[in-house]
């Protein structure tokens, strides 16, 4: 099994989710006391928040990249940037490590595709929802991306920020979710992302009707997938 290379404390609450999903799917993959082999590098959100609410995308993608190096010094065989809205430094990580980088945005459309969606809501960050790295992306793999409309972004983006970063999963903040999920239905949205590693924390399948895709375990189990992809 390759060593896969986590770039995690994106926030460490989705952190430790990614930890969790690849040993528990390794483990019934593998079978007995089988677990992945992996490092993570965990960052202070704290510091890369400030440089978000900045706009200093070249400072925060500077700290991801940091991450990414000293993961490869380490040995990992894959990077995984745990994170959406920092998938931003992609480029910037590809461009400073020959250690392959496994995206996510790429390991989140391919299983929407295979499931034959096209038009798909996308909840994340402002960050996420407003800038183009991510929706770009998607888009060039045959997604058309619908947005919220803007109190519903900022009702969103409020809830990862104040509340899932920090762990706290409120009930009200679960009915704003399943609303703005609802009125992207409505506008067409066959489908949604949770495109923030943290959604999953409050949201699951079992909430709504329209299907949902978690781009947090869809990542996990994609850098598992390319890690023993070698075994065969």
């Amino acid at each position: 099994m390759k060593l896969i290379g986590l770039i995690g404390g994106l926030s460490w609450e989705s952190s430790a989710a990614y930890y969790a999903l690849i040993n528990r799917a390794a483990q019934q993959r593998l079978g007995g006391v089988h677990s992945a082999r992996s490092l993570m590098a965990s960052l202070d959100f704290g510091a890369v928040e400030k440089l978000q609410a900045a706009g200093d995308w070249d400072g925060a993608s500077a700290m991801v990249v940091e991450a990414a190096k000293s993961l490869e010094a380490g040995g990992a065989e894959l990077l995984v940037i745990c994170s959406n809205t920092m998938s931003i430094a992609s480029e910037a990580v590809a461009a400073a490590c020959k250690t392959p980088l496994l995206h996510i945005a790429d390991a989140t459309a391919a299983p929407i595709l295979a499931a034959g969606h096209r038009k798909v809501g996308l909840l994340g960050t402002a960050f996420t929802m407003e800038m183009s790295f991510l929706k770009d992306r998607l888009a060039a793999q045959g997604l058309d991306i619908l947005i919220p409309g803007p109190e519903d972004r900022a009702t969103v983006h409020r809830v990862i920020y104040d509340e899932l970063i920090k762990g706290i999963i409120a009930p009200a903040s679960r009915e704003a979710y399943l609303g703005v999920i609802g009125r992207l239905a409505a506008a067409g949205a066959e489908a949604v992302i949770l495109g923030c590693t943290e959604i999953g924390l409050l949201i699951d399948q079992s909430m709504t009707a329209i299907p949902l895709f978690d781009t947090m375990a869809l990542h996990a189990i994609a850098a598992l997938d390319r890690a023993m992809e070698s075994e065969k």
